[in-house]
């Protein structure tokens, strides 16, 4: 038998037969793992399987041709406050959802795990974080191969959006970057706020969610358009 440890982030849960639970985690070694939670779904554990909470979890397996079997229990970061705020609440279920779509079983993408943790952790203890989401939105992109340097290109105020180089007039393929928002040198506001989301959706979309057959995750849209609205009051 082969047993491991690991420590991860819970990115979806399902059930799969009676009591048990298909389960899926990033890992710490930025690893995507499966396997079923044999009781994971009875009443004691139920209320422990909660997308983007943080567990210890134990990997058994007798034979490759078979699932995992998975156990875990609840770690820290422990964020129960999250789940209090409709806001972030909604961010989390944002991250989790953009993770999913990010990276696959076999792959590995070095320092993905330690980003989406560092937010989370942000999310839960600071009463300002949509500029670290923002922050994190861009460095997501940089992890999965699509890098826009902002930080060497603050003369540029323009992204092409095909090319994904700075410009420094506007094109019909480009659009003004935030510079001033990243560096909280302005207030955020709908527009700019805007600038963002339209930027990371167009890249993920184009230049990686087209190859694999995906679309921009449900869970993003909603938490965009309950951070649009709140800005447009």
């Amino acid at each position: 038998m082969i047993e491991k440890k690991e420590r991860a982030i819970l990115l979806f849960s399902k059930l799969s037969s009676e009591n048990n639970l298909y389960v899926k985690f990033l890992t710490h070694n930025d690893e995507i793992l499966t396997g079923i939670s044999f009781g994971g779904s009875s009443k004691k554990k139920k209320n422990i399987y909660q997308i983007g909470y943080f567990f210890n979890v134990i990997i058994n397996n007798k034979n490759n041709n078979f699932p995992n079997n998975i156990s875990a229990e609840l770690t820290k970061p422990y964020f129960f406050n999250i789940f209090n705020d409709k806001y972030k609440l909604h961010c989390l279920l944002s991250i989790v959802s953009l993770l999913n779509i990010s990276i696959i079983e076999g792959q590995r993408i070095d320092g993905i795990f330690k980003l989406s943790e560092k937010m989370i952790v942000l999310l839960s203890n600071k009463e300002k974080w949509i500029i670290d989401y923002f922050l994190y939105l861009l460095n997501l992109l940089k992890l999965i191969g699509y890098d826009i340097d902002y930080k060497k290109n603050l003369s540029k105020n323009f992204l092409n959006l095909e090319t994904l180089q700075f410009e420094e007039s506007l094109s019909s393929n480009s659009i003004k970057f935030p510079h001033q928002l990243l560096y909280k040198l302005e207030k955020i506001n709908s527009k700019n706020a805007n600038s963002l989301f339209k930027i990371f959706e167009i890249i993920i979309q184009n230049h990686h969610l087209n190859n694999i057959n995906y679309n921009i995750p449900v869970n993003y849209l909603k938490f965009k358009k309950l951070i649009l609205s709140y800005l447009n009051k």
